[in-house]
């Protein structure tokens, strides 16, 4: 989907947002250097697969967090977790490595990626980057 596609989902879906531009940046060190108006908003998106390359999942945590592999698996009941490989990222949610985006998940036609956002967003607002140039788009969540 393309900036204007996401946006009128957005609308029809009545999801509040606001966006920041800003130039092109790749890994959180980037993002680091980017001046954001809601730093605690500022996620982080892991694409991970099982030991078996059965299930996948995209994982969205606050940008200052770490995440605990064997705590997610032990939670969800998953098999051995690692990263996917940068062609599975292309696969399933046509992205390249730096620009993993939950918006990944509207090109993901087979429905295959689990998606699990950290509870600590609820009520908040999160920033999602967009791998289309679209800038910081701040999702309020409820």
């Amino acid at each position: 989907m393309n900036r204007q596609e996401i946006l009128e989902l957005l609308k029809e879906r009545k999801i509040s947002y606001e966006i920041t531009e800003h130039e092109a940046i790749f890994n959180m060190e980037e993002a680091g250097h980017v001046d954001m108006p809601y730093p605690d908003a500022e996620a982080k998106n892991l694409f991970l697969r099982d030991d078996k390359k059965r299930n996948w999942y995209l994982v969205t945590v606050r940008g200052d967090r770490k995440l605990d592999l064997k705590w997610f698996q032990s939670e969800f009941g998953t098999r051995r977790l690692s990263f996917a490989s940068d062609a599975d990222l292309m696969k399933y949610l046509h992205l390249i490595p730096g620009a993993v985006t939950p918006f990944g998940l509207l090109n993901d036609e087979t429905c295959s990626v689990q998606f699990f956002l950290d509870r600590t967003f609820e009520n908040q607002m999160i920033l999602f980057q967009s791998s289309k140039n679209m800038g910081i788009l701040y999702i309020y969540s409820e």
